[in-house]
Order: structure tokens, then C-alpha cells, then sequence
């Protein structure tokens, strides 16, 4: 199975792997903690729409999808903010806003694309050099990000004493979704749209369920999230089946294994509680 690395293909796989998946553990926690898990799929969604613009210009689509993402996320951190409308329900406006746009422009093509096909299910083991750079500098505006991580989670759990701390919790909301939005996109291209919302969601959950502050929850799940990559790139290679999947059944697996310790250990602190009570 380890000779799997010593193919330049399977290293760029690997590569690329752990960079995006260390970039969505890390904005996925706020995700799941802010209760946001359709926004991914939601983003991955909106993604399209400038994947096809890029297709339909011949431009490369990461340079269209970008800005077109980040502005449906902004619209939708603004309509959420100023109506009463849940943000499920914002988000599936822009969802189906933009991938019917994508369709369309998709259809004014002479013909379909492969490349559409690449975005929609992803293509980790034909990642080239520029989505590497894309993924590495998307990773490293992650780690610029850090020294805003505890304005972020001060107000993901509590926005109202955030806000009487003085913090722009607006403000705050719409540098987080934008940034989630330029993770996204740039994950787009090697796990497809239609599992990389797992990539954000799943870590995030089975961190959750076994730490008990959101430091540590962050931890576990950028820890979670790169273990499963290499297991699903390493179980791809030697099983012969899809990477991208494999490496969604493997953070499955991590989140099942979670969950089940996360009972135990729960039912262990109730039998110790009935025991300390006379």
C-alpha cells in the first residue's frame, strides 16, 4: 500500500488531500457549531454556477468561481442578517439561484464540457501543479487567519455578549463566510460539489462529539480530517475503488467510531454520577 506514495500522480493526490482538508476541518467547525452544515453544500452549490461562467468564457473557472462565490455569500450573510427568514431557507435560494445559472450557461456551450464533470465529482487523482498552488495558498490564508479564530468562536456561542464587548460581529460574519466561500471553491475542483460538503460537516461533527471546548473540538477535527485523507487515498489505491469517495467512507468510519466512544464515555459518567449518589 505505501508504494502508493512513491507515484508522483498518488503524491499530488495526497498532497492536495491534506491541504484542503486541513482548510475545511479548520472553517467547518464553525460550521457545525453555528448550526450552518447546508451552508457547504449550499457554497459547493453557488460554486457551480461560476464554474460554468468560467467554462462558458474559457477562462479558467477557480478565477470566475471565486469572485462569483464570495458574492453569493455575502448576499446571503446580508439577507439572513436583515430578514427574519432562517438561513437554511436563504441559502436554498442562492443554492437553486445558482445552479440553475449554471445550467444555463452550461447549455448556451455547443456541448457539455468534461471539465463540469470533473467539478461535479472531483478529480484528486488528476490534481495538477496550479490546483496545488491554489489549495496551498487558500491554506496558508487559513493560517494568516488564526489570529481572528477567538473573535470568530467568541461570537459563534455568544453574539450578544460579543457585541457588548464592542466586537462587529457583522463585520466578523461576513470575513468567515467569505472565507468559507474561498475554500470552497478551491476544494471544488478536487473533491466535486457533490462530496465536499462532507469534507466541511463530518470531521467537524465527530470533533464535536467528543470535545468538550471548541479549541480542542477544532483540533480534533483538522486531526480527524487528515488522518481520513490518507486513509481513503492509501484504501483507494490499494482496493482500486474512487478516492474521493473513499476518503468520505473513511471520515464516516472516524465519525461512527465517535459517536460510539462518545456513548460509552457517556454512560460510564451516568453509572459514576449513580454510584456518587446516596
Amino acid at each position: 500500500m505505501l508504494e502508493a506514495l512513491s507515484l508522483p500522480f498518488m503524491q499530488r493526490a495526497l498532497l492536495a488531500g491534506l491541504l484542503i482538508a486541513f482548510t475545511t476541518s479548520y472553517f467547518g467547525v464553525f460550521v457545525v457549531q453555528r448550526s450552518l452544515a447546508f451552508m457547504g453544500s449550499g457554497l459547493a452549490h453557488a460554486a457551480f454556477g461560476g464554474v460554468a461562467l468560467g467554462l462558458l468564457l474559457e477562462h479558467e473557472p477557480l478565477w470566475i468561481a471565486v469572485p462569483f462565490t464570495i458574492i453569493v455569500a455575502i448576499l446571503i450573510t446580508w439577507v439572513r442578517d436583515h430578514t427574519r427568514l432562517a438561513a437554511d431557507t436563504v441559502i436554498g435560494v442562492f443554492f437553486a439561484f445558482a445552479m440553475a445559472l449554471g445550467i444555463v450557461f452550461l447549455s448556451m456551450r455547443t456541448s457539455y464540457s468534461a471539465d463540469a464533470f470533473t467539478y461535479l465529482f472531483g478529480s484528486i487523482l488528476a490534481v495538477q501543479a496550479i490546483d496545488l498552488w491554489f489549495a496551498g495558498l487558500v491554506a496558508l490564508l487559513t493560517l494568516l487567519s488564526i489570529p481572528l479564530w477567538s473573535r470568530w468562536a467568541y461570537a459563534t456561542f455568544d453574539r450578544e455578549a460579543a457585541r457588548a464587548d464592542g466586537l462587529n460581529v457583522l463585520a466578523h460574519d461576513y470575513l468567515l463566510a467569505i472565507a468559507i466561500a474561498v475554500a470552497v471553491v478551491v476544494a471544488v475542483k478536487v473533491i466535486g460539489i457533490v462530496l465536499l460538503s462532507a469534507f466541511l460537516v463530518i470531521p467537524a461533527a465527530a470533533a464535536r462529539l467528543l470535545a468538550n471546548r471548541f479549541a480542542s473540538m477544532t483540533t480534533f477535527a483538522v486531526g480527524l480530517s487528515l488522518l481520513t485523507v490518507v486513509a481513503g487515498v492509501l484504501a483507494s489505491y490499494e482496493f482500486d475503488i474512487p478516492t474521493g469517495a473513499t476518503i468520505i467512507l473513511a471520515q464516516v468510519a472516524a465519525f461512527a467510531l465517535a459517536l460510539l466512544t462518545s456513548i460509552a464515555l457517556r454512560r460510564q459518567r451516568i453509572r459514576r454520577a449513580r454510584q456518587m449518589t446516596p
